[in-house]
């Protein structure tokens, strides 16, 4: 079967491929190794990641995007020709697909212009961006052309974002430069405050999906961890728990529970108030936080409510417009030249 069209979830951390009547095809780290000093490209995705922290000096890991937008354009091409060969299949290189990305709410003109080059220069017949509130509010199965107002909460790796959706189109929103990989450092720099051990960015991911909690519980979950004591330089086992972890996450949640309340503030009260009747969808990785919901409903007294399959909205949101493409070119879509 010929793909002629693909969605991607283009995200700081995981970047994940739609293709339609085939699904997520690919769901791996945004990252790439380079062999210097000639900047040469040697893995991609999984195996770029597997490489994290065991490279000599001559190969360095790289994520090529910033805060869901691009902060290298040579790498991010090299990113989405892998992306795109990949769903493709070596066998039908010559065939050019129509690729739908997913962007931030506050990307620049400039921002969006270096995303839609990158692609057809990765090998994309016509490249396609949407925001990535939309994606997410469609993956989640919000009506999002109903004259009702719904509130999509987006927390992936490297950006939070909040928005009102009615009538197609994003009524107000906000963003913030905290999500997974902020609060992979919070647990990072605990551990280090708290316990006197190094550990890494990579630990301190399982620590976060294994045990998070976005409010402290009575019953506790609890994680072994292992790092480098700060005294002796020697390894060093410590058990961390779920609400400790809470605590760690505190200071950034209550930053993202006060830009949820700046978006009610712009948002018209008719808006706010079938928000209030349905209450918040959470949606990506960050939204598999335990007590999340409740965390919203105690912050902002409105319940909140974590999408089916949250990591996968975005990313199920690009195959819906794919799906729909002629359609959603006249209203969403900025075509490429």
């Amino acid at each position: 079967m010929l793909t002629t069209k693909i969605g991607i979830d283009l995200g700081t951390v995981n970047t994940v491929v739609f293709v339609p009547k085939k699904g997520f095809v690919i769901n791996e780290p945004t990252m790439v190794a380079l062999g210097l000093p000639e900047n040469k490209v040697i893995a991609v995705g999984k195996e770029a990641k597997e490489m994290l922290g065991k490279t000599p000096s001559d190969i360095v890991s790289y994520k090529p995007l910033k805060d869901g937008v691009i902060a290298d354009y040579y790498i991010t091409k090299a990113l989405l020709k892998y992306f795109i060969q990949k769903a493709v299949g070596s066998f039908n290189l010559l065939i050019k697909p129509d690729v739908v990305i997913s962007v931030p709410a506050g990307i620049t003109q400039t921002e969006r212009r270096a995303v839609i080059n990158a692609a057809v220069e990765a090998g994309a017949k016509n490249a396609y961006v949407v925001k990535e509130p939309i994606l997410a509010a469609l993956g989640a199965g919000i009506p999002i052309n109903s004259h009702s107002g719904n509130m999509i909460i987006n927390i992936g790796g490297g950006t939070f974002e909040a928005a009102v959706v009615s009538l197609g189109g994003i009524v107000s929103w906000a963003s913030l430069r905290i999500a997974g990989n902020r609060f992979d450092q919070a647990i990072v720099d605990y551990v280090r405050k708290k316990y006197s051990l190094y550990i890494g960015e990579q630990t301190a991911e399982k620590v976060k999906i294994a045990i998070s909690s976005a409010i402290p519980t009575r019953s506790k979950k609890e994680y072994q961890v292992r790092g480098r004591d700060m005294a002796t330089g020697l390894p060093k086992d410590i058990v961390i728990n779920s609400n400790e972890i809470a605590e760690a996450l505190a200071p950034y949640l209550s930053e993202i529970a006060s830009a949820v309340r700046e978006v009610f503030n712009q948002t018209p009260p008719e808006l706010v108030a079938d928000i209030m009747e349905k209450g918040i969808i959470l949606s990506g990785g960050g939204a598999q936080i335990e007590n999340l919901p409740a965390f919203f409903k105690k912050t902002l007294g409105v319940n909140a409510y974590v999408a089916q399959d949250p990591l996968f909205c975005v990313a199920k949101g690009t195959g819906l417009i794919l799906s729909h493409l002629d359609i959603y070119k006249r209203t969403l879509l900025n075509k490429s030249n």
